[in-house]
């Protein structure tokens, strides 16, 4: 531990150095205190690109990404645009997560170099809030180009990872131009002493972020405020989920 200062220091000039090459458009709290304590300056940015995917390729983990996402929009202001390849987003569903479809224009694309074409032009447009792109591929070339649009219009950004066959997530490790990357994976909500559903639950790990450290959070599913919560039986940090324990915070 004798060299954290050195390391802190480290990653201080590392993000000086990011931030002086860019626009300070500011940050979007997520709200979470042990969420916005491991992003640097205490929330995501705006006018940046971020990744977001699903903890596997099914169609539980995938909704999840997506609500994630949502919720991270419906704490913006103003319209959003969401570039999609397949007619499989459930409004009422994002609506639950905060998102009112009004706010939302849907842009269905032939094929992924669409998505990636209308993505970078929403950024650019500049009266927009926020653009998701639900892409498979996304290499350095494309993810910096979007980066730059977003630096120039302010506008925050959402690349959704999407696979049909986990072989298709084979580059989602290879360095992009995202100020942060984020995979979410639905886990067990707490049991109810009545019969009902509860709150659900998220796995949401941050696996990449600029000048930072990489973490776990077990936490609660958006509500119609788009507002994320540390779950009430995790006073102590943590919970157990099967036969692992996952933190609360990483």
């Amino acid at each position: 531990m004798r060299f954290q200062p050195a390391l802190v220091a480290v990653r201080e000039r590392i993000r000086q150095i990011e931030a002086s090459n860019r626009i300070d458009h500011g940050i979007l709290a997520c709200g979470l205190d042990i969420v916005d304590a491991r992003l640097p300056q205490g929330g995501l940015a705006l006018g940046a690109l971020h990744e977001v995917a699903g903890g596997g390729n099914g169609a539980l983990d995938g909704a999840a990404a997506a609500l994630f996402s949502a919720g991270i929009m419906a704490r913006t202001k103003g319209q959003i645009l969401w570039c999609v390849t397949s007619r499989d987003l459930f409004a009422p569903a994002i609506a639950q997560a905060g998102l009112h479809p009004d706010r939302v224009i849907y842009a269905e694309l032939g094929d992924e170099k669409s998505v990636l074409a209308c993505f970078e032009e929403g950024l650019r447009h500049g009266g927009l809030a926020g653009v998701i792109g639900e892409v498979a591929k996304l290499n350095m070339t494309c993810s910096r180009r979007l980066q730059l649009a977003a630096e120039s219009s302010g506008t925050l950004a959402i690349a959704i990872r999407r696979w049909r066959r986990m072989t298709d997530a084979s580059d989602f490790g290879q360095p992009t131009a995202s100020v942060t990357r984020w995979r979410v994976s639905a886990v067990p909500s707490e049991a109810l002493p009545v019969p009902g559903i509860s709150r659900p639950r998220w796995l949401v790990e941050l696996i990449r972020v600029r000048a930072g450290d990489c973490a776990d959070f077990v936490l609660e599913a958006c509500d119609d405020q788009g507002r994320l919560a540390l779950p009430a039986d995790m006073a102590d940090g943590q919970i157990e989920t099967g036969s692992s324990r996952l933190l609360a915070a990483g």
